[in-house]
Formats: structure tokens, sequence, C-alpha cells
């Protein structure tokens, strides 16, 4: 579970985030959606620990980690997928995977979940497309082991095929109950069937919220709208 509560932030004087409130329940996923410059990122940074909050908290599983610094969220069960499905090119996508671990059973457990990886495994990462490399860059993060997992435009520049995929392991992962998922997205109909409650984010305030689902798409457009 991920709770930002009362969240201003920004960068130097600037305040982009003003009193923003965000909760992801356990085994749960939620959206983040907004116009470009809205926030998103900066909302992100700031869950992982990359930026600091001028105030407000951050609550992880209940624990207040607002002041601890990336690696130790990443200890404590937080997996951070940044956008632009970045991976080391000169490495094989074996060698990706294996920067994190180099336990087989592992490894294997995320070959199950992107099949489309094991007959990838001997090729060097920057010659895979946008969308194998997306897959590379979850399924490095899933070896962690993560109880919140947070994407950046997972859906980013890929084809079709692979956001449906994407989409049904995000389904399958947070349906199991001991993962949770916080994504930002711009695509607004996998959002909302990806995750139960989206948000929308308007020049550093949370604007509209509510349950997902494929319901609520007039609801987020007429918000994003505005």
């Amino acid at each position: 579970m991920l709770e930002l509560r009362g969240v201003t932030a920004g960068y130097g004087r600037t305040r982009v985030l003003e009193d923003v409130d965000v909760v992801v329940e356990q085994g749960g996923a939620a959206a983040i959606m907004g116009h470009n410059g809205a926030g998103k990122t900066t909302l992100l940074r700031v869950a992982v620990g990359l930026l600091p909050v001028m105030k407000g908290r951050v609550l992880l599983d209940g624990q207040d980690v607002t002041r601890l610094r990336p690696s130790a969220r990443v200890r404590r069960g937080l997996g951070y997928v940044p956008q632009g499905q970045l991976s080391f090119p000169q490495m094989t996508t074996l060698e990706n995977l294996q920067l994190v671990t180099t336990e087989k059973a592992a490894i294997d457990e995320v070959l199950d979940t992107f099949p489309a990886l094991r007959g990838l495994l001997p090729r060097r990462a920057g010659l895979l497309s946008g969308g194998q490399r997306q897959q590379l860059s979850i399924a490095r993060t899933l070896l962690t082991r993560p109880r919140m997992l947070i994407l950046d435009e997972p859906t980013e520049g890929i084809q079709p095929n692979v956001v449906a995929e994407i989409e049904s392991v995000i389904t399958d992962l947070t349906r199991r109950g001991d993962l949770s998922v916080l994504l930002v997205e711009q695509h607004v109909g996998f959002a909302l069937r990806a995750t139960q409650r989206y948000y929308v984010l308007e020049s550093g305030r949370i604007t509209s919220s509510g349950e997902g689902g494929p319901g609520a798409v007039d609801a987020v457009r007429a918000a994003m709208a505005v």
C-alpha cells in the first residue's frame, strides 16, 4: 500500500505539486492521468524518493518513508520502471536480467510473465523493439520482488499487441493480491482497464478521482478537458 498525504513538492522555489493525496490500496492498482506538465512524473519522483517533499508525507505499507532514500524504499518493497524503456543496450537481454539476480528460478518466473523475452535472451537489448525493451524493463524490476510497482508511461511508443500484454500482466499481478501498482498513463482506455482507481492531475492538484473501469472513460475525459 502506498499513500501520499498532503504532498507539496517542486524544484527550487517552484511548486509543481500542491497538497496532493493519492492512495494505492494493497493488491490494487491506480492510475494518474493528466496533460503534459500537470506534475505526473514529479509525483512519481516523490513516491520513489528521487525528489524531496516540501510538505506532506509518503507512507509505504503504513510506514513513513518520507525521508528515506530510493535504495531504502526499494529494500522495503518499492519497484520503479521509469519512462523511456530503459536498458543497458550493449548487454544481452539475459545479462540485463542477471544484473538483478543470477537465480535461474527467479529469471524463469519473470520469463513466464513475459514469454516473448525467452527467444530474445541472447540478443543485445539495444536491438530490441520499444515494446520488447519495455517488457525487459518491467521484468527486471519484478526480479526485485516488489510489493509496490510504479510505472511511468508504460505504453508510450509501443505497439498495440504489447500494450495488451502489459495490461494483462498488471491485471494478473494485482489479482494475486500481493502486488500494488501505481501508473502514470496518457492512454485513458488502457489506464482505466488496468486499474481500479484513477486520479486526474491538473496544474499540480488532483481535480478529479474515482473508481476505474471502462465506465469511467467519459468522466476522465471530461475532467481532462476542463
